[in-house]
């Protein structure tokens, strides 16, 4: 039985190292294992991008800031395409109950308010992506998630 769960540990760990983003392993006295993962500008731009999922929205540019994210771009307008309207908003990554959770602020098209239950799902959808991107495995709770000027950096803990 020990060896199983050690076994699953290690496969555990030897699939994180396998997947995309850069990640640091360290084993807990309780015999979980942490899992740091550092999200690029370049996956966080494709799973922000993605997250979005408006034909009409161009150019959507991220960027990152100490502790925050800056997310901008332009709308092809429905009834007219020659013309567009600037997109904003602010995206603030947090932990909440051991997921990951994101928060849009100051969010506008032109200086007017993009409505709630747009945000809502774009908050939903951008923290599953950002969060899929870190986690490969199903039995993981986020600890913490920094964001800095370079990267997203999330730490998992691993069950037993």
């Amino acid at each position: 039985m020990k060896t199983t769960k050690r076994l699953s540990i290690f496969l555990l760990a030897f699939a994180l190292l396998l997947s995309a983003c850069e990640r640091n392993i360290t084993r807990n006295d309780d015999g979980t294992i942490d899992v740091e993962t550092v999200v690029t500008h370049q996956e966080l731009q494709k799973a922000i991008t993605a997250s979005i999922a408006d034909p009409l929205i161009r150019e959507l540019t991220v960027t990152l800031q100490s502790g925050y994210i800056l997310v901008s771009g332009t709308r092809e307008r429905l009834n007219d395409p020659t013309k567009t309207d600037m997109l904003s908003f602010r995206l603030d990554l947090v932990v909440s109950d051991g997921q990951l959770t994101s928060t849009i602020s100051d969010a506008q098209f032109d200086g007017f308010t993009i409505e709630q239950n747009r945000l809502d799902l774009w908050n939903t959808t951008i923290a599953n992506k950002i969060a899929d991107l870190g986690s490969k495995s199903p039995n993981s709770t986020l600890k913490s998630v920094t964001v800095t000027p370079e990267a997203v950096t999330m730490v998992w803990t691993a069950g037993k």
